[in-house]
């Protein structure tokens, strides 16, 4: 089987253009409607309706923002997800749910989403996320941002971790909560006070989302996840980075 290549023909983003938003999503009206409002807020987004046509579009560029609906007429969005992530770990993905089961929103970041927003949502709410995941991707690189313990190096001018010099895959979410614990090791921090690292500045103490993160994270650093070296969890507290004594 002839392996998929993502990002065939990557296009150089023009500054002066318009963010560009992919949505794939079988529900015709609601496309029509957002391209329509989102195109007044500085956002251009280009709606497939089909997995095979979101599986295309993914293939010919590389978009700002991809928001993703799980339930296709012919897929899911879970394989698209899983298909993307394989390729990139760069490109912010918003997933977009009917379903209410935890389990669908855990399953989606654990597979590498970056945040999710169930439906019926309010226009206001989806772009404050897209502009968040926006504002995520574009920090700029920041002075004495790197830090190493042993194998680990975490470095945020680069966004990149690495563990025994072979690259951890992490999306923004899992880096910036990464860097805010491991750069103050030592300190039990709650979810809450984790949150503002994802949620530009939102401080939300029940957002349950952190630990699937954090074990996604545990995932790609940890010699063995199940008994962590770094990020351990302090009961009825919250998460500490605490780096193994050489």
């Amino acid at each position: 089987m002839r392996r998929l290549r993502i990002f065939e023909h990557a296009h150089d983003r023009i500054l002066s253009m318009p963010d560009q938003v992919l949505l794939i999503d079988d529900d015709r009206k609601l496309a029509k409607y957002l391209s329509q409002w989102l195109t007044t807020r500085d956002i251009q987004l280009t709606a497939c309706h089909t997995a095979t046509a979101g599986l295309a579009a993914l293939r010919r560029r590389r978009w700002d923002v991809v928001l993703l609906d799980i339930m296709l007429p012919d897929g899911d969005g879970l394989t698209i997800l899983r298909t993307l992530r394989a390729a990139d770990q760069e490109t912010p993905v918003l997933m977009l749910t009917a379903r209410g089961e935890p389990f669908d929103r855990v399953l989606g970041l654990e597979l590498g989403a970056d945040d999710y927003l169930p439906k019926p949502y309010d226009p206001q709410e989806l772009l404050a996320r897209i502009r968040a995941l926006l504002r995520r991707a574009r920090r700029g690189p920041a002075l004495g941002a790197r830090l190493v313990f042993g194998p680990l190096v975490i470095d945020r001018s680069s966004r990149e971790v690495l563990r025994d010099g072979q690259p951890c895959a992490l999306t923004a979410h899992q880096f910036d909560l990464l860097w805010a614990l491991a750069s103050r090791t030592g300190r039990v921090q709650d979810r809450g006070q984790l949150s503002v690292a994802i949620n530009d500045g939102t401080d939300d103490p029940l957002d349950r989302t952190i630990d699937v993160h954090i074990s996604r994270i545990r995932a790609a650093i940890e010699p063995d996840p199940r008994h962590p070296r770094y990020i351990k969890t302090v009961r009825g507290a919250g998460y500490i980075f605490t780096p193994p004594q050489t």
